[in-house]
Protein backbone atom coordinates (compact mmCIF):
# COMPACT_ATOMS: atom_id res chain seq x y z
CA UNK A 1 0.00 0.00 0.00
CA UNK A 2 2.32 2.26 1.22
CA UNK A 3 4.80 1.60 -2.07
CA UNK A 4 2.28 2.27 -4.90
CA UNK A 5 1.14 5.66 -2.81
CA UNK A 6 4.99 6.39 -3.13
CA UNK A 7 4.84 5.22 -6.48
CA UNK A 8 2.16 7.28 -7.99
CA UNK A 9 2.74 10.22 -5.64
CA UNK A 10 6.31 10.18 -7.34
CA UNK A 11 5.28 10.31 -10.75
CA UNK A 12 2.92 12.38 -10.10
CA UNK A 13 5.21 15.06 -8.35
CA UNK A 14 7.76 14.61 -11.11
CA UNK A 15 5.46 15.04 -14.31
CA UNK A 16 3.90 18.43 -12.56
CA UNK A 17 7.25 20.30 -12.03
CA UNK A 18 8.27 19.08 -15.31
CA UNK A 19 5.22 20.22 -16.82
CA UNK A 20 5.34 23.59 -14.65
CA UNK A 21 9.04 24.17 -15.60
CA UNK A 22 8.25 23.95 -19.53
CA UNK A 23 5.19 26.28 -18.96
CA UNK A 24 7.28 28.92 -16.71
CA UNK A 25 10.76 28.80 -18.48
CA UNK A 26 9.77 26.86 -22.28
CA UNK A 27 8.16 29.95 -24.10
CA UNK A 28 6.34 27.92 -26.28
CA UNK A 29 3.74 26.93 -24.24
CA UNK A 30 3.32 31.01 -23.79
CA UNK A 31 1.99 31.01 -27.56
CA UNK A 32 -0.61 29.06 -26.21
CA UNK A 33 -1.58 30.19 -22.30
CA UNK A 34 -0.88 32.61 -20.14
CA UNK A 35 1.89 32.66 -17.13
CA UNK A 36 1.58 34.96 -14.28
CA UNK A 37 4.28 36.82 -13.54
CA UNK A 38 5.12 35.47 -10.11
CA UNK A 39 5.14 31.77 -11.36
CA UNK A 40 7.68 32.94 -13.65
CA UNK A 41 9.55 34.46 -10.91
CA UNK A 42 9.18 31.76 -9.07
CA UNK A 43 11.46 29.24 -10.45
CA UNK A 44 13.66 31.15 -12.05
CA UNK A 45 14.99 31.89 -8.32
CA UNK A 46 14.12 28.10 -7.69
CA UNK A 47 15.12 26.34 -10.95
CA UNK A 48 17.00 23.96 -9.45
CA UNK A 49 15.40 23.19 -6.16
CA UNK A 50 12.46 22.38 -8.17
CA UNK A 51 14.81 20.00 -10.38
CA UNK A 52 16.47 18.03 -7.15
CA UNK A 53 12.59 17.47 -5.96
CA UNK A 54 11.19 16.38 -9.16
CA UNK A 55 13.90 14.00 -10.03
CA UNK A 56 14.00 12.81 -6.40
CA UNK A 57 10.83 11.99 -6.96
CA UNK A 58 11.30 9.87 -9.84
CA UNK A 59 13.86 8.07 -8.21
CA UNK A 60 11.03 7.38 -4.94
CA UNK A 61 8.91 5.93 -7.96
CA UNK A 62 11.74 4.06 -9.34
CA UNK A 63 12.63 2.68 -6.09
CA UNK A 64 8.83 1.58 -5.34
CA UNK A 65 8.42 0.23 -8.91
CA UNK A 66 11.36 -2.12 -8.63
CA UNK A 67 12.32 -2.35 -5.11
CA UNK A 68 8.98 -3.11 -3.96
CA UNK A 69 6.74 -3.84 -7.17
CA UNK A 70 4.22 -1.24 -6.80
CA UNK A 71 2.51 0.42 -9.79
CA UNK A 72 3.24 -0.51 -13.49
CA UNK A 73 5.32 -1.15 -15.31
CA UNK A 74 3.66 0.69 -18.50
CA UNK A 75 2.81 3.42 -16.40
CA UNK A 76 5.86 3.86 -14.75
CA UNK A 77 7.69 3.57 -18.39
CA UNK A 78 5.71 6.18 -19.59
CA UNK A 79 5.87 8.53 -16.60
CA UNK A 80 9.71 8.55 -16.92
CA UNK A 81 10.19 8.99 -20.67
CA UNK A 82 7.42 12.27 -20.44
CA UNK A 83 8.69 13.58 -17.72
CA UNK A 84 12.43 13.27 -18.65
CA UNK A 85 11.50 14.69 -22.21
CA UNK A 86 10.14 17.92 -20.83
CA UNK A 87 12.91 18.23 -17.96
CA UNK A 88 15.59 17.69 -21.13
CA UNK A 89 13.89 19.55 -23.69
CA UNK A 90 13.20 22.55 -21.35
CA UNK A 91 16.49 22.60 -19.93
CA UNK A 92 18.49 22.20 -23.61
CA UNK A 93 16.20 24.85 -24.59
CA UNK A 94 17.05 27.71 -22.06
CA UNK A 95 20.58 26.79 -21.09
CA UNK A 96 21.99 25.76 -24.65
CA UNK A 97 19.77 27.03 -26.88
CA UNK A 98 19.50 30.76 -25.25
CA UNK A 99 23.38 30.36 -24.54
CA UNK A 100 24.40 34.23 -24.50
CA UNK A 101 27.74 35.95 -25.05
CA UNK A 102 28.17 38.50 -22.38
CA UNK A 103 31.67 38.04 -22.17
CA UNK A 104 33.27 36.27 -25.07
CA UNK A 105 31.05 38.10 -28.17
CA UNK A 106 33.06 37.98 -31.45
CA UNK A 107 32.96 41.81 -33.50
CA UNK A 108 34.39 41.57 -36.83
CA UNK A 109 35.48 44.65 -39.52
CA UNK A 110 32.22 46.29 -41.06
CA UNK A 111 33.78 44.31 -44.63
CA UNK A 112 33.13 40.86 -43.37
CA UNK A 113 29.57 42.15 -41.63
CA UNK A 114 28.68 43.28 -44.97
CA UNK A 115 28.80 39.77 -46.12
CA UNK A 116 25.83 39.21 -43.16
CA UNK A 117 24.00 42.04 -42.75
CA UNK A 118 22.00 44.01 -45.64
CA UNK A 119 22.46 47.99 -45.59
CA UNK A 120 18.83 48.84 -44.48
CA UNK A 121 19.01 46.32 -41.39
CA UNK A 122 18.46 47.74 -38.08
CA UNK A 123 21.71 47.90 -35.68
CA UNK A 124 21.99 48.76 -32.11
CA UNK A 125 24.97 50.97 -31.75
CA UNK A 126 27.39 51.14 -28.41
CA UNK A 127 29.51 53.95 -28.16
CA UNK A 128 32.55 55.65 -26.09
CA UNK A 129 35.04 58.24 -27.55
CA UNK A 130 34.39 57.43 -31.35
CA UNK A 131 34.43 53.71 -30.86
CA UNK A 132 31.67 52.27 -31.85
CA UNK A 133 30.02 48.40 -32.00
CA UNK A 134 27.14 47.67 -33.73
CA UNK A 135 24.74 44.82 -32.98
CA UNK A 136 22.32 43.53 -36.11
CA UNK A 137 19.28 42.61 -34.49
CA UNK A 138 18.85 39.15 -36.65
CA UNK A 139 22.32 38.51 -34.94
CA UNK A 140 21.96 39.03 -31.41
CA UNK A 141 17.66 37.63 -31.55
CA UNK A 142 19.02 34.60 -29.86
CA UNK A 143 21.80 34.94 -27.68
CA UNK A 144 20.48 38.41 -26.38
CA UNK A 145 23.53 39.67 -24.62
CA UNK A 146 26.69 40.33 -25.94
CA UNK A 147 29.76 41.64 -24.60
CA UNK A 148 33.66 41.02 -23.72
CA UNK A 149 35.68 40.48 -21.15
CA UNK A 150 37.86 43.58 -22.11
CA UNK A 151 34.99 45.69 -22.27
CA UNK A 152 33.77 48.91 -24.65
CA UNK A 153 36.45 51.51 -24.76
CA UNK A 154 37.72 49.81 -20.88
CA UNK A 155 34.10 50.29 -19.86
CA UNK A 156 32.16 47.22 -18.65
CA UNK A 157 29.11 47.13 -21.19
CA UNK A 158 26.78 44.21 -22.28
CA UNK A 159 24.15 44.58 -24.98
CA UNK A 160 21.04 43.37 -24.02
CA UNK A 161 18.40 42.57 -26.30
CA UNK A 162 14.66 41.20 -26.13
CA UNK A 163 13.26 40.70 -29.74
CA UNK A 164 9.76 40.34 -28.84
CA UNK A 165 10.03 43.96 -27.32
CA UNK A 166 12.36 44.75 -30.09
CA UNK A 167 14.65 46.57 -27.25
CA UNK A 168 18.14 46.70 -27.01
CA UNK A 169 20.12 48.71 -24.07
CA UNK A 170 23.33 48.73 -23.18
CA UNK A 171 23.86 47.91 -19.29
CA UNK A 172 26.65 48.00 -17.01
CA UNK A 173 26.34 44.59 -15.20
CA UNK A 174 27.18 45.71 -11.96
CA UNK A 175 25.20 47.02 -8.80
CA UNK A 176 27.07 49.35 -6.16
CA UNK A 177 30.30 47.25 -6.69
CA UNK A 178 28.59 44.14 -6.51
CA UNK A 179 28.98 41.86 -10.06
CA UNK A 180 25.67 41.23 -11.90
CA UNK A 181 26.18 37.30 -13.10
CA UNK A 182 23.59 37.63 -16.12
CA UNK A 183 21.86 34.71 -17.90
CA UNK A 184 19.05 34.46 -20.43
CA UNK A 185 15.79 32.93 -18.27
CA UNK A 186 12.32 33.75 -19.97
CA UNK A 187 10.45 36.39 -20.83
CA UNK A 188 6.85 38.04 -19.30
CA UNK A 189 5.22 41.05 -20.57
CA UNK A 190 6.39 40.88 -23.85
CA UNK A 191 9.91 41.32 -22.39
CA UNK A 192 13.07 39.42 -21.57
CA UNK A 193 13.73 38.50 -17.78
CA UNK A 194 17.47 37.80 -17.00
CA UNK A 195 18.65 36.12 -14.23
CA UNK A 196 21.56 37.28 -11.57
CA UNK A 197 22.93 34.16 -10.83
CA UNK A 198 25.00 35.62 -8.06
CA UNK A 199 21.70 35.90 -5.81
CA UNK A 200 19.08 33.54 -8.16
CA UNK A 201 17.14 37.01 -8.65
CA UNK A 202 14.95 38.02 -11.74
CA UNK A 203 15.98 41.45 -13.64
CA UNK A 204 13.18 42.23 -15.94
CA UNK A 205 15.28 43.93 -18.45
CA UNK A 206 13.41 46.87 -18.83
CA UNK A 207 13.89 48.02 -15.73
CA UNK A 208 17.58 46.66 -15.19
CA UNK A 209 17.33 45.82 -11.39
CA UNK A 210 16.35 42.52 -9.66
CA UNK A 211 13.22 41.94 -8.33
CA UNK A 212 13.81 41.79 -4.53
CA UNK A 213 15.68 45.26 -5.01
CA UNK A 214 12.21 46.87 -6.23
CA UNK A 215 10.39 49.49 -3.83
CA UNK A 216 7.13 47.98 -3.16
CA UNK A 217 6.37 50.64 -0.51
CA UNK A 218 3.61 53.02 -3.71
CA UNK A 219 1.29 52.79 -6.05
CA UNK A 220 3.31 54.82 -8.57
CA UNK A 221 5.56 53.74 -10.94
CA UNK A 222 8.19 50.80 -10.47
CA UNK A 223 11.74 51.48 -9.45
CA UNK A 224 14.42 50.12 -7.05
CA UNK A 225 14.70 51.06 -3.43
CA UNK A 226 17.46 53.54 -4.55
CA UNK A 227 18.88 54.33 -7.21
CA UNK A 228 22.47 52.70 -7.28
CA UNK A 229 20.51 49.19 -6.87
CA UNK A 230 19.69 49.17 -10.86
CA UNK A 231 22.29 48.84 -13.52
CA UNK A 232 23.63 51.77 -15.09
CA UNK A 233 22.28 52.40 -18.38
CA UNK A 234 24.50 52.85 -21.06
CA UNK A 235 23.57 55.58 -24.42
CA UNK A 236 22.11 53.17 -27.06
CA UNK A 237 20.52 54.01 -30.38
CA UNK A 238 19.53 52.53 -33.27
CA UNK A 239 20.55 53.13 -36.84
CA UNK A 240 20.65 51.24 -40.45
CA UNK A 241 23.65 49.29 -41.00
CA UNK A 242 24.50 52.05 -43.64
CA UNK A 243 24.37 54.79 -41.65
CA UNK A 244 26.73 52.88 -39.44
CA UNK A 245 29.40 52.38 -42.17
CA UNK A 246 29.02 56.00 -42.56
CA UNK A 247 29.14 57.65 -39.11
CA UNK A 248 31.89 55.17 -38.36
CA UNK A 249 33.71 53.79 -40.88
CA UNK A 250 36.20 51.59 -38.61
CA UNK A 251 33.37 50.24 -36.23
CA UNK A 252 32.86 46.74 -35.83
CA UNK A 253 29.83 44.53 -35.64
CA UNK A 254 28.77 41.76 -33.56
CA UNK A 255 27.94 38.63 -35.97
CA UNK A 256 26.84 35.34 -34.28
CA UNK A 257 28.41 32.58 -36.56
CA UNK A 258 27.69 29.13 -36.51
CA UNK A 259 29.15 26.89 -34.07
CA UNK A 260 31.81 24.35 -34.49
CA UNK A 261 30.34 22.04 -32.87
CA UNK A 262 28.17 19.87 -34.93
CA UNK A 263 25.66 19.16 -32.21
CA UNK A 264 25.00 23.02 -31.12
CA UNK A 265 25.08 23.52 -34.83
CA UNK A 266 21.94 21.52 -35.27
CA UNK A 267 20.55 22.96 -32.36
CA UNK A 268 21.36 26.46 -33.10
CA UNK A 269 20.13 25.64 -36.56
CA UNK A 270 16.70 24.74 -35.09
CA UNK A 271 16.31 27.40 -32.93
CA UNK A 272 16.62 29.99 -35.61
CA UNK A 273 14.45 28.12 -37.59
CA UNK A 274 12.13 28.82 -34.63
CA UNK A 275 12.70 32.23 -33.65
CA UNK A 276 12.87 33.62 -37.36
CA UNK A 277 8.92 32.17 -37.99
CA UNK A 278 7.81 33.67 -34.59
CA UNK A 279 9.40 36.84 -34.19
CA UNK A 280 8.86 37.69 -38.33
CA UNK A 281 4.70 36.89 -36.89
CA UNK A 282 4.85 39.16 -33.87
CA UNK A 283 6.73 42.42 -36.00
CA UNK A 284 4.10 41.76 -38.65
CA UNK A 285 0.61 41.15 -36.85
CA UNK A 286 -1.10 43.41 -34.52
CA UNK A 287 -1.89 41.19 -32.00
CA UNK A 288 1.69 40.15 -29.78
CA UNK A 289 2.22 36.01 -30.39
CA UNK A 290 2.36 36.10 -26.36
CA UNK A 291 -0.15 36.81 -24.51
CA UNK A 292 1.25 37.59 -21.09
CA UNK A 293 0.37 41.21 -20.72
CA UNK A 294 -0.80 42.25 -17.25
CA UNK A 295 -2.33 45.07 -18.40
CA UNK A 296 -5.10 45.47 -21.84
CA UNK A 297 -3.17 46.98 -24.85
CA UNK A 298 -3.05 50.89 -24.37
CA UNK A 299 -5.30 52.44 -27.80
CA UNK A 300 -3.33 55.67 -27.52
CA UNK A 301 -1.02 54.54 -30.26
CA UNK A 302 -0.99 51.41 -32.77
CA UNK A 303 0.27 48.12 -30.67
CA UNK A 304 3.37 47.79 -32.64
CA UNK A 305 4.40 51.16 -33.32
CA UNK A 306 7.92 52.05 -32.41
CA UNK A 307 8.60 54.48 -30.23
CA UNK A 308 11.90 55.91 -28.16
CA UNK A 309 10.90 56.46 -24.26
CA UNK A 310 12.32 58.07 -22.04
CA UNK A 311 11.95 57.36 -17.98
CA UNK A 312 13.44 59.88 -15.15
CA UNK A 313 12.16 59.64 -11.68
CA UNK A 314 8.59 59.41 -11.83
CA UNK A 315 8.32 60.81 -15.24
CA UNK A 316 7.82 58.61 -18.77
CA UNK A 317 7.62 59.55 -22.17
CA UNK A 318 7.94 58.48 -25.39
CA UNK A 319 8.16 59.90 -28.90
CA UNK A 320 7.59 58.17 -32.51
CA UNK A 321 9.93 58.57 -35.38
CA UNK A 322 7.35 59.82 -37.90
CA UNK A 323 6.32 62.69 -35.27
CA UNK A 324 9.61 64.11 -34.61
CA UNK A 325 10.35 64.39 -38.60
CA UNK A 326 6.79 66.02 -38.83
CA UNK A 327 8.34 68.63 -36.15
CA UNK A 328 10.78 69.22 -38.42
CA UNK A 329 13.45 66.62 -37.08
CA UNK A 330 13.70 67.90 -34.07
CA UNK A 331 11.77 68.45 -30.98
CA UNK A 332 12.89 70.01 -27.43
CA UNK A 333 11.08 68.66 -23.95
CA UNK A 334 11.72 67.75 -20.21
CA UNK A 335 11.49 64.64 -18.62
CA UNK A 336 11.69 64.28 -14.81
CA UNK A 337 13.06 68.21 -14.71
CA UNK A 338 15.93 67.02 -17.58
CA UNK A 339 15.69 69.05 -20.81
CA UNK A 340 16.38 66.76 -23.98
CA UNK A 341 16.34 67.42 -27.52
CA UNK A 342 15.01 64.54 -29.69
CA UNK A 343 16.66 64.83 -33.04
CA UNK A 344 15.96 62.38 -36.19
CA UNK A 345 19.23 62.50 -38.39
CA UNK A 346 18.19 62.18 -41.87
CA UNK A 347 21.70 60.88 -43.30
CA UNK A 348 22.09 58.55 -40.79
CA UNK A 349 18.43 57.39 -40.01
CA UNK A 350 19.06 57.66 -36.77
CA UNK A 351 16.35 58.77 -33.93
CA UNK A 352 18.95 60.27 -30.85
CA UNK A 353 17.64 61.72 -27.80
CA UNK A 354 19.97 64.18 -25.98
CA UNK A 355 20.89 65.71 -22.43
CA UNK A 356 20.17 69.72 -22.76
CA UNK A 357 22.63 71.48 -21.23
CA UNK A 358 22.62 74.70 -22.63
CA UNK A 359 19.60 76.23 -20.82
CA UNK A 360 17.83 76.97 -24.26
CA UNK A 361 16.04 75.57 -27.00
CA UNK A 362 18.34 73.60 -29.42
CA UNK A 363 17.03 74.54 -33.36
CA UNK A 364 19.84 72.39 -35.01
CA UNK A 365 22.08 69.24 -34.01
CA UNK A 366 24.23 66.80 -35.92
CA UNK A 367 24.46 63.15 -35.78
CA UNK A 368 27.35 63.62 -33.30
CA UNK A 369 25.27 66.02 -30.72
CA UNK A 370 27.32 68.98 -32.35
CA UNK A 371 25.07 72.11 -31.96
CA UNK A 372 25.96 75.72 -32.73
CA UNK A 373 27.56 76.25 -29.86
CA UNK A 374 28.57 72.93 -28.11
CA UNK A 375 28.14 69.25 -28.17
CA UNK A 376 25.56 67.15 -26.36
CA UNK A 377 25.73 63.68 -24.55
CA UNK A 378 23.03 61.00 -25.73
CA UNK A 379 20.92 60.52 -23.17
CA UNK A 380 21.43 56.79 -21.44
CA UNK A 381 17.83 57.00 -20.13
CA UNK A 382 16.82 55.77 -24.06
CA UNK A 383 14.77 53.05 -24.90
CA UNK A 384 15.38 52.50 -28.73
CA UNK A 385 12.59 51.79 -30.76
CA UNK A 386 10.37 49.36 -28.93
CA UNK A 387 7.08 48.55 -29.63
CA UNK A 388 4.50 50.91 -28.37
CA UNK A 389 2.34 47.80 -26.71
CA UNK A 390 5.44 47.07 -24.48
CA UNK A 391 6.16 50.43 -23.14
CA UNK A 392 2.92 51.30 -22.14
CA UNK A 393 2.80 47.51 -20.32
CA UNK A 394 5.36 49.11 -18.01
CA UNK A 395 5.15 52.94 -17.99
CA UNK A 396 1.32 52.73 -18.53
CA UNK A 397 1.40 56.47 -17.14
CA UNK A 398 4.06 57.47 -20.20
CA UNK A 399 3.25 60.86 -21.80
CA UNK A 400 3.27 60.44 -25.71
CA UNK A 401 4.86 62.78 -28.13
CA UNK A 402 5.89 65.90 -25.63
CA UNK A 403 7.17 68.74 -26.31
CA UNK A 404 8.09 71.31 -24.05
CA UNK A 405 8.48 70.76 -20.10
CA UNK A 406 4.76 68.34 -20.04
CA UNK A 407 3.14 70.67 -18.49
CA UNK A 408 0.15 70.96 -20.97
CA UNK A 409 -0.85 67.22 -20.21
CA UNK A 410 -3.25 66.98 -23.29
CA UNK A 411 -2.06 63.40 -24.54
CA UNK A 412 -0.50 64.41 -28.35
CA UNK A 413 -1.04 61.12 -29.94
CA UNK A 414 -1.84 62.40 -33.35
CA UNK A 415 1.64 61.52 -34.88
CA UNK A 416 -0.09 59.97 -38.52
Amino acid sequence: MIANVVFYLGLLVSLGIAAVYLRDLGDIPQLLLKTKRSNVDRFIRNEYRFLAIGICALLAAAVARFGFGAGSGGVFWIGTLLALVLYAFTWVYVHLGLRNQKDRAQFYSIAEAREFVSPTSQVIVLEKNGVARAHPQAQIMRPHLAGTEDGLGGSDVVMTFCAIANLGLGMTPEVEGEKIELEVLAQHGNNLVLRDNATGEPIQQIYGFRARDADTSGDGPVCPLRPTLAMAPWPTFRMTFRGFQKAYPEGTVFLNKPSGNPILFLLDFAMEMAFTATIQKHHTEARPIMQNLERPIDPRLPTKSYVWGVNIGGDAVCWTDDFIVENGNIVNAAVGGQPLVIAWSPGYESLNVWINNTGAPVTEIDFFGQTANEKLERSPDVKPGLFWHVWAEFFPHTDINRQGDGSDKADKTTAA
